[in-house]
Parts: structure tokens; C-alpha cells; sequence
């Protein structure tokens, strides 16, 4: 059935929406726990910032590289067929990790194998998901569905280290890894028995279906075409470039500056995850600015000088870096809905899996390089230096795109619905 997104049932729409969401909540749950666990295994097993940067830099790179190529195929494929095969790839490939550790095997580099393969599936899962969500969302609540997002993302970093800080005390380390496969059956399960809206066929590739490098580049050409996207993609990159290796080092942090254990670990990740929550919460409450790029700006120039106070305080000032990780994470949450929001409103549906791919690919880019200089710089001359890097960065960024006319009006070119089918 062909209908106008405009008179779509809300309500029915919504409610698939949050059932769907809610299995994916779930799932997120156990791949953090998992993540908990290997960082924590590393962590002690190696001691090594070397280590940690290459284990994020493997998570990453499938993201890198398939990225773009899954994002075409999601605007090729339905939507809901994509998220189950990539929840049903990710949990596989801990199954695989479960009898590894079970067997007394399992070694540094199979870490690094199976966290390539759960980014594989993650590369797919995300751009489908991404794209649903407009279809399935009024535009006029993208911003509070982005805040709710970042709410899960802060819950579930409340619950994922709590929990793997008990587990890993009471379990063996297969034993928590198990817990990954039951979430990702909550996942699954709404997705086999809901109907998600698709583009239609015309609207997304025309009476020619182009080939799969035809759509890939139709959706760079949008990108480049757009400056004000341009300037928030370069933007984001060196945000990704200084940010994503000082959250990778934390535990090393904790461990060699500050001297604690995995208590202290848990209690960061915790304090990170509710202040992910509150500020999602207040996001979804209030909805940002009128502009939401100011609310990007204002929220990530903030959101800098917390992670600079994690950098700056001494040894002894443990819980002062906590209330700054703390700050950090409620104003971050701010930034990331709106962004969410910005791009999902104004990209055109048949063309959001590409450009969600291609964007979310160009970006994480930037990941790895920062983690190739990161770890051994912190090696060198110690953790905390990193932090102080990213925190200037992040404000001085942020702050420069208040001079940027381009980007302070990126949100002045809005998308026509389209039509869309069900399948």
C-alpha cells in the first residue's frame, strides 16, 4: 500500500516506532556489557593504551569501509530485513566469543576479530535504523526522538557497567558475554512481526535502478552540494579525531593516573551514563533551540570544558574528573540529538541509508587516525594529556561555527515528504 507520510497514521506509526525501539534498547544493553567486559579484559591482561587504541581502531574500521556500501544497500533493501540480519550477524559473533573463553582460548587478537564483525553488522544496522526512524516520526518530534535516544545511550551506560562490574566478579567471562545473546533476542523478535514503512521503489532509484557505486556516489554528490552539511561533516571529523580516543583511553586512565580499579571504572561509566540520560531527558523535554544548530554549538562548546577539567585535575582529584566526565555527558547528549535531528529532517528518506552511511563512514574515519597518535602518545608522556588536546578542541571547534553563515542556516533546506510503501 502506497501512501503520503503526511497522512499516515501517527499514532499506529508511533507505536510500531517504540516497540521496535524498545527491542533495540534492549539489545543496546547487552553490547555494552560486552563492550565493558573485553575493554576491562584488555585492560588487564596488557596494561597498554597501544593495545586499547588498536582494539577501538578495529571496531571502527568496518564502519570505514562498508559504510558507504551499506548505506546504499539500505536504500536498496527493506529496512527491517537489514536490522534483523545485522543483530542477528552481531549476536553470532559473540556466540563465537562465549566458546572461545568457555574453552580457556581466547586470545588478544580474537578480540579484535570479533569486534571487526560486530562493527560489520553495527555499519548496517545503524543507517537502516536511522533512516526508519523519519519515516516513522513526525518531523515535529525528530529532536525529542533524538533526545530519547540519548537517554537509552546514558540508561544503558548506567546499567551496562553496574552490571559487568557484578558479573565480572561473580561469572566467568563467558558467562557475562552470554547475556549479549538474550538481549539481541529482544531485538530481533519485534522486528520479525512489525511491518516498517519503506520508500517507494520510484521515489528512491527512479524507473532505472542505478548500480550500487551509482548510488554511493549520488549520495556524495547531495553531501558536497550541501555546504552547510560540508561544514558540520568536517566539523564532526576532527570532533571524532580528538574525542573518541580520550573515551577509549579511560580505563587506562583510571588504572595508571589515578590509580583505581574496576570499581572506579564502573563508577565513571555510570556518572558518564547518567548524565547521558538526564540531558537526553531534558532534550526530549524541551526540544533545543529554535535552530537546533545552536544547540549543537552552544551544548558542544560546553561539553569541551568538561572534558578538559577530566584532563587538568590531579591524581588525588578522582571524583573532580567524575562531576566533569558528569558535565561532559549531559551537554554532549544536547549535541548529539540535535545533530541526529538536523540531518534526519532534512535529507530527503529514499536518500537516507547512502547519506547516513557515507557521512557516518567519512566520520569514523577520523576515528582510527586519532587513535594511531593517541595511544602511543599517551604512552609517552601520560593519559591525561589527551584529554586536555580534546577538550580545547572540542570548544574551539564549536565556537568557530558561530562565524559560519552556511552552517548556522543548514537548516533552512528541508526535505518534501515523499511517498512510501510498506513491505
Amino acid at each position: 500500500m502506497t501512501e503520503m507520510v503526511g497522512q499516515a497514521d501517527e499514532k499506529r506509526l508511533m507505536r510500531r516506532f517504540f516497540v521496535i525501539w524498545g527491542g533495540e534498547a534492549c539489545s543496546l544493553v547487552g553490547s555494552a556489557l560486552v563492550q565493558f567486559a573485553l575493554v576491562w579484559w584488555l585492560t588487564i591482561e596488557t596494561g597498554s593504551a597501544t593495545v586499547l587504541a588498536f582494539a577501538m581502531m578495529m571496531a571502527m574500521l568496518p564502519q570505514i569501509v562498508i559504510g558507504p556500501f551499506a548505506g546504499a544497500l539500505v536504500d536498496r533493501w527493506n529496512r527491517r530485513h537489514v536490522m534483523i540480519w545485522a543483530d542477528l550477524s552481531i549476536a553470532l559473533a559473540t556466540a563465537v566469543l562465549i566458546a572461545l573463553f568457555a574453552a580457556d582460548v581466547a586470545q588478544v587478537w580474537h578480540i579484535y576479530a570479533i569486534l571487526f564483525v560486530r562493527s560489520a553488522g553495527g555499519a548496517f544496522q545503524w543507517p537502516a535504523m536511522a533512516a526508519s526512524t523519519t519515516l516513522m516520526v513526525p518531523k515535529k518530534h525528530l529532536a525529542r526522538v533524538g533526545g530519547l535516544n540519548e537517554a537509552i545511550q546514558g540508561a544503558v551506560s548506567i546499567a551496562a557497567p553496574a552490571l559487568g562490574a557484578v558479573l565480572l566478579l561473580a561469572l566467568p567471562m563467558w558467562g557475562v558475554l552470554s547475556v549479549d545473546l538474550l538481549t539481541a533476542g529482544a531485538a530481533i523478535v519485534p522486528l520479525l512481526l512489525i511491518k516498517i514503512p519503506q520508500p517507494s521503489r520510484s521515489a528512491a532509484v527512479g524507473d532505472v535502478k542505478p548500480s550500487v557505486l551509482g548510488d554511493i556516489r549520488s549520495g556524495l554528490r547531495f553531501v558536497l552540494s550541501w555546504r552547510g552539511a560540508v561544514i558540520l561533516l568536517l566539523m564532526v571529523m576532527v570532533i571524532n579525531l580528538l574525542f573518541a580516543p580520550a573515551m577509549s583511553l579511560l580505563p587506562l586512565l583510571i588504572k595508571s593516573y589515578f590509580g583505581k580499579g574496576v570499581v572506579e571504572f564502573a563508577t565513571m561509566e555510570m556518572a558518564l551514563g547518567v548524565s547521558l540520560l538526564l540531558g537526553g531527558l531534558a532534550l526530549g523535554l524541551w526540544g533545543g533551540f529554535k535552530r537546533k544548530i545552536v544547540t549543537v554549538l552552544v551544548s558542544g562548546a560546553l561539553s569541551g570544558m568538561g572534558v578538559l577539567v577530566v584532563g587538568l585535575v590531579p591524581p588525588d582529584a578522582f571524583y573532580v574528573a567524575v562531576a566533569g566526565l558528569f558535565f561532559t555527558g549531559f551537554t554532549i547528549s544536547f549535541a548529539n540529538g540535535s545533530v541526529r535531528a538536523v540531518l534526519q529532517s532534512s535529507v530527503p528518506p529514499d536518500m537516507q541509508g547512502r547519506v547516513f552511511g557515507l557521512m557516518g563512514s567519512m566520520t569514523v574515519a577520523m576515528t582510527p587516525l586519532g587513535l594511531a597518535v593517541a595511544g602511543p602518545l599517551s604512552d609517552v608522556l601520560g593519559v591525561q594529556i589527551w584529554f586536555v588536546i580534546a577538550g580545547v578542541g572540542l570548544s574551539a571547534i564549536m565556537l568557530a561555527g558561530f562565524l559560519m553563515p552556511s552552517l548556522m542556516h543548514i537548516e533552512d533546506a528541508k526535505s518534501e515528504d515523499v511517498k512510501v510503501e510498506e513491505l
